[in-house]
């Protein structure tokens, strides 16, 4: 097909700590660009220098910049009817940037429009509309990769709605429903087409929003590891998951990602507990709840040990739950250490009430790690034959499974060999097929 000028936005990139939204712009972007399309990314960042280049530079990778006052937001709610223009961003090289989180995404050109996504939220909020953007040189193809009100003038507009999780369960999400709901509404009458990441979620889109099948495609997802992690040698990993966090090799089971409700952790906690395993349970992630109830069952914090207090970007707590079990909780991880954390692991809980896809799945089973996971959502369909399959809202399916691969190392090498191959359905390469016989349609 010809090769087209997409635009992919900035909205989850910007974030200091990655998500599993950002993980698939990243990888969007990655895959448009080995295909030979020509990658614009759109930033809503708060930057601000006026003509000066240097200082453009500087203030757009300055996280130090103010949010927006509440003058401001009505200031520029006066003018946005009449759309935003972005800028080029002059990336130079005179900033040092390797030490943004993951590195910048591969990209031809960036631009930035002054907080962008902030005023496209109020923009709707008050006139019911999206906020169209536009920039010089613009492209044929904008993908927004998550459902906002914006849409890019004079382009192809695809929407990625990556699930309805606030609508099918509503009890598990902070979002304003109303306005999640006319959000999607909108896409679903303006958008040239939606993108959706598995059936589950094409099926919701279809029946929730009343949208034809012919206007949705499911490109489902890819992992897509630097090679320095991949390739890493297996004694090097294990040296360094023992010697940072003091966990033997196979000898842990780790949950990671949101500790938000879907996420099902408190049923996690309760059921390695009643599984009465002596081998400790890690869970890595932020508290993105409200409360922390999903943690309930965690006792007073103690110290992880000395190798993580040598490690003050670790942020360790430690409950001992029982006489044989415990419970270890870390913060946020960079790649480099959740991975190595993936790998060594017995296996990965998973067992969440709803998932438009389930990255952590996927990301578990690339790196050769068995996984339990949940039958509701996607969670199966990603998983297969591959991974064992629990009832999420029954603590006893839960522990049995974690139970079982406790105690047989045949079952734990079987799920680790076929997820390695099931893995291989979400390849880069498969990945890149499905988004070139979608975007074949636009251009």
């Amino acid at each position: 097909m010809p090769k087209a000028r997409v635009m992919v936005d900035g909205y989850n990139l910007a974030l200091e700590k990655g998500t599993g939204i950002a993980t698939y712009a990243r990888n969007l972007s990655a895959q448009l660009s080995a295909l030979g399309h020509q990658v614009d990314l759109m930033y809503g960042v708060r930057s601000s220098a006026g003509k000066n280049e240097l200082l453009a530079e500087v203030s757009f990778f300055d996280p130090s910049v103010k949010p927006m006052k509440t003058q401001d937001i009505v200031k520029r709610l006066i003018t946005s009817p009449f759309g935003v223009t972005a800028n080029r961003v002059p990336i130079t090289g005179k900033v040092i940037a390797r030490n943004t989180p993951g590195g910048l995404p591969a990209h031809d050109r960036i631009f930035n429009s002054r907080n962008l996504y902030t005023v496209s939220r109020w923009h709707f909020r008050t006139y019911g509309q999206f906020l169209n953007v536009d920039y010089p040189g613009s492209a044929d193809i904008a993908h927004w990769t998550y459902p906002l009100a914006v849409t890019l003038k004079n382009a192809a507009n695809l929407y990625t709605i990556h699930d309805l999780v606030p609508l099918r369960l509503p009890y598990a999400t902070l979002d304003n429903k109303k306005e999640f709901l006319k959000k999607v509404r909108r896409i679903s009458e303006r958008a040239d087409h939606i993108v959706t990441v598995s059936e589950v979620s094409k099926r919701d889109i279809i029946e929730l929003l009343g949208v034809d099948e012919s206007r949705v495609t499911n490109t489902y997802q890819a992992v897509n590891l630097p090679s320095y992690i991949l390739n890493r040698k297996e004694d090097d990993v294990r040296e360094e998951v023992s010697s940072i966090f003091g966990l033997q090799h196979k000898q842990y089971f780790l949950f990671f990602g949101a500790i938000e409700p879907k996420k099902n952790v408190a049923r996690i906690i309760e059921a390695y507990l009643a599984s009465q395993t002596r081998l400790p349970l890690v869970i890595v992630g932020q508290l993105v709840w409200k409360n922390a109830n999903e943690l309930r069952l965690l006792g007073v914090p103690q110290d992880l040990g000395k190798s993580a207090r040598k490690q003050p970007f670790l942020d360790p707590t430690i409950s001992h739950v029982s006489k044989t079990s415990s419970v270890i909780r870390l913060e946020y991880l960079p790649l480099n250490l959740l991975t190595s954390l993936i790998r060594c692991a017995r296996a990965v809980v998973f067992p969440s009430l709803y998932e438009g896809f389930g990255l952590p799945i996927l990301e578990a089973m690339q790196l050769g790690t068995a996984v339990i996971t949940g039958n509701e959502g996607a969670n199966p369909e990603v998983a297969g034959d591959s991974a064992l399959i629990v009832d999420p809202y029954n603590v006893n399916s839960i522990s049995q499974a974690i139970k079982d691969l406790a105690n047989d190392d045949g079952l734990m090498e079987h799920y680790e060999t076929v997820g390695l191959e099931r893995a291989k359905l979400f390849s880069p390469q498969k990945y890149a097929e499905r988004l070139q016989n979608l975007y074949a349609k636009f251009k």
